[in-house]
């Protein structure tokens, strides 16, 4: 994964407005679909580690309106990316301290890993500048995996930090540990 800790020199103004988009190639024909999912975590400053203070995945959206899912694929169909998720660290409310940013592939057909599915990416981006990139060929044996997680300097601004882990578990398992390390 290519990554760049933006937002640590003393005159940054940190992150604003990132994009993370998800991309792979539907199953082939006869076989179940290839459904992966992007979901974020947001931490307080108070439990950075703990449970997340909340959820955004399909079907939902940060209370605030700072983290939004703006494309959900249950397929792969399509041109471009299959999933987008917005974030907004410029409004995001000075209670949280850390977002990670993880996929989870959706386990009904059978158990299926990042390396079972074809063309398989990720890519953050703040406005033309790529942040980070992976392909998730280092966690091909996962079925799900953390990407990317956002941390909120000492100075207040955010920044961006590699983090590809993969992980044995299904979406809601995954949900309740992907922000433990």
């Amino acid at each position: 994964m290519s990554g760049l800790n933006k937002g640590t020199g003393s005159l940054s103004k940190g992150l604003g407005k990132v994009q993370v988009s998800l991309r792979w190639d539907p199953s082939p024909m006869g076989m179940p679909d290839n459904d992966l999912d992007l979901i974020a975590a947001t931490y307080t400053a108070e439990e950075p580690y703990g449970k997340p203070a909340y959820l955004v995945h399909f079907d939902s959206r940060s209370p605030d309106g700072t983290i939004l899912l703006n494309r959900d694929s249950r397929t792969g169909m399509g041109l471009g990316s299959d999933e987008v998720m917005t974030l907004e660290f410029d409004r995001l409310s000075p209670s949280y301290a850390r977002v990670v940013v993880g996929v989870a592939i959706q386990q009904g057909g059978g158990r299926k890993t990042f390396g079972e599915v074809a063309n398989t990416g990720v890519r953050v981006t703040e406005g033309y500048t790529e942040l980070a990139a992976d392909d998730f060929t280092s966690v091909a044996e996962a079925t799900a995996a953390t990407v990317v997680e956002f941390v909120r300097t000492g100075q207040g601004t955010w920044e961006c930090r590699r983090a590809v882990r993969g992980f044995d578990a299904d979406p809601v398992a995954f949900a309740a540990v992907m922000g433990s390390a």
